[in-house]
């Protein structure tokens, strides 16, 4: 007989807690999770000093790991604004229509290849021989597109390099997923939204002082800021092969043998017989199905557009915008700092604060909340925006704020409510496929005949902000009616209702399964 996910939870939280009375309890939720006399009693007996040291461990190898690689990445999708403002489209002949195309064009592969991606990534052994290949290919284009002459080379290295960085966030995620448990996972998601939010700060940063190379070696200083940006992401791609960490049966160099064990265990008991059971690099078109039809994913890809749409618009837009308000190029770029500093404090410490209370919902709203205070006063005041410096600073600064604490939440919650490894694998890629789509809105609503004002991408982060807000209180409340209905029936009258293959099937349709709010 398999254990409930609830069952589990309240498990973990004595094991976290200390709050377990004898061990022999203990000890048989583990065996009813699915595992041998032996591996429960070791998973009992493990105690809880060696489970923290355990998991530092991993925190310290995985996370930095993952987390530099996403921001090169970041940086690399976004320096565009930032070689905009110095000279890209004049050198170009670009018109601003054919900006918001150039943007786009790095979206349209990026979505169409996320799920592909992740089926492919579960088919190697060690992913980091595949996150470095995406790595070195990113790194290669991004080297490529500080040497185009025209609109049309601009275009085609921005497909490419959507082409390799769609596989990167989405097979994190899964990575993440496969280490840690459901309710470690947010702090750790959050340290990539704090790499996103660090990517913006020092793409002004970078892109202030590589433009002073501005004529060196005749090359024009936006040409710099991608040449310089993609030779070190070509260096980081290099050493992923060797740095980054790949699963507990492959990390004997660096963890104990108990330790490894420890760790492919409590994700067995965790999940219940899933780990054994499913293979995540096998596809099928029933699991696919099964992700498709889901109605949760849809409302968590409101939630991401929530972020996408606003956060791609603004991040694309903000040099501009701060240039708008009178400052010199160089002064715009050093002035993108300081929101996106105080996003990665937002995003680190609301996930935090998630993952203590394990509760998503408070962290996606307050995001939410904040983008459509922000967005309410630039709508308002950016008309005028030399007049009303200070207001639209703080707008901005608000916006960023809000951002980042919406993904990894929002990324958190629909992994924790998917059950079995191919749904799993496949979930999380499609939904931030979908999420994903709001950077091709995003890429377009803010419109250079519109400056200063910004009309359609102002209005537009506004209203997804509040859709954002419904679909989150939308979700909380079918997921509480749902574990309330199920609440009504007895383990003993399921498991008379239905054998232990049909409720392992069923994923997280079973009756066992609870949602995670």
């Amino acid at each position: 007989m398999a254990a409930s996910k609830g069952d589990l939870n309240q498990v973990e939280d004595a094991v976290l807690e200390k709050h377990v009375e004898s061990a022999p309890s203990l000890e048989q939720t583990y065996l009813e999770a699915g595992l041998s006399p032996d591996d429960a009693s070791f998973l009992a007996d493990f105690s809880e000093e060696r489970r923290k040291k355990c998991v530092r461990k991993v925190d310290w190898r995985l996370c930095p790991a993952l987390t530099v690689v996403y921001l090169c990445a970041y940086i690399d999708r976004a320096n565009i604004g930032n070689a905009k403002i110095e000279g890209l489209m004049e050198e170009l002949n670009m018109s601003g229509s054919d900006y918001n195309i150039a943007l786009c064009m790095f979206f349209i592969p990026y979505v169409l290849l996320e799920v592909p991606s992740n089926v492919l990534l579960s088919k190697f052994k060690k992913p980091s021989t595949y996150i470095g290949i995406l790595t070195l290919g990113w790194g290669t284009v991004m080297t490529l597109t500080g040497v185009v002459q025209n609109f049309a080379g601009l275009v085609v290295t921005r497909f490419i390099l959507g082409v390799f960085e769609a596989g990167f966030f989405p097979g994190a995620i899964l990575i993440v997923s496969r280490w840690y448990l459901p309710f470690e996972t947010q702090t750790r998601l959050a340290l990539f939204y704090t790499a996103s939010a660090l990517a913006g700060a020092f793409s002004g940063l970078l892109a202030f002082a590589l433009a002073k190379m501005d004529g060196i070696g005749g090359y024009s200083g936006w040409r710099w800021i991608f040449l310089m940006e993609g030779l070190a992401s070509v260096a980081l791609g290099a050493a992923c092969f060797f740095f980054l960490v790949d699963s507990p049966s492959l990390s004997s160099g660096w963890l104990e043998p108990d330790e490894i064990r420890y760790l492919e265990l409590r994700q067995q008991a965790y999940r219940g017989r899933e780990v054994v059971d499913e293979s995540g690099g096998k596809f099928d078109w029933k699991t696919l199905w099964s992700v498709i039809t889901d109605w949760q994913l849809y409302l968590q890809a409101i939630n991401f557009w929530s972020n996408a749409v606003p956060n791609y618009g603004l991040k694309f837009t903000l040099p501009q915008i701060i240039k708008n308000m009178g400052y010199t190029s160089a002064t715009a770029q050093l002035l993108t700092i300081p929101p996106y500093s105080v996003g990665a404090i937002s995003a680190y410490v609301s996930a935090l604060l998630s993952d203590r209370f394990r509760w998503r919902l408070p962290s996606i709203v307050f995001g939410q909340t904040c983008v459509l205070v922000a967005f309410a006063i630039l709508f308002s005041k950016a008309a005028e925006i030399k007049d009303n410096i200070p207001v639209c600073y703080f707008a901005v600064v608000l916006a960023c704020i809000g951002f980042y604490p919406i993904l990894p939440a929002t990324n958190a919650w629909t992994v924790n409510n998917l059950a079995g490894t191919r749904k799993r694998t496949m979930g999380i890629a499609y939904m931030v496929c979908m999420g994903n789509t709001g950077g091709i809105i995003g890429s377009f609503i803010y419109k250079e005949s519109e400056m200063p004002r910004y009309p359609t991408g102002f209005g537009n982060s506004f209203a997804f902000a509040g859709a954002g807000i419904v679909a989150a209180f939308t979700l909380e409340f079918f997921y509480k009616r749902i574990n309330t209905s199920k609440d009504k029936l007895t383990s003993a009258e399921i498991h008379e209702k239905y054998t232990d293959e049909e409720l392992q099937k069923m994923g997280d349709r079973s009756p066992l399964f609870k949602y995670s709010l």
